[in-house]
């Protein structure tokens, strides 16, 4: 049994297990939809998620866009701004209203 992962215009719309057999029979529609994506991520760059978009050219799925400012870069999202390096134990948030890094207040 595999994983796989269902793609509508570059979309993951649903993630199932199934036999490489079943789905090359049509048993879930078309079988060119479905995309083997292994648990540990192994060929896709990361296991599929609903809501993740599927890059053909690279074979990759990527995860949803977390802000509108962050760019795509090598199959991952990264902020503008760089998360400051001195603060890697600090609790931080991305402000998306002010493009920046934010102390978490607990």
């Amino acid at each position: 049994m595999s994983h796989f992962a269902k793609v509508v215009d570059g979309v993951v719309t649903a993630v199932i297990v199934a036999d490489r057999a079943f789905i090359d029979s049509g048993g879930v529609e078309d079988p060119s939809a479905w995309i083997q994506t292994p648990y540990n991520g192994s060929l896709s760059g990361r296991y599929a998620g609903i809501g993740n978009t599927y890059d053909s050219v690279s074979g990759l799925f990527i995860d949803s866009k977390p802000y509108p400012s962050w760019v795509l870069r090598e199959g991952k999202w990264e902020a503008p701004v760089p998360r400051p390096e001195e603060e890697v134990d600090a609790l931080l948030s991305w402000n998306e209203d002010t493009i920046s890094w934010e102390h978490v207040k607990i």
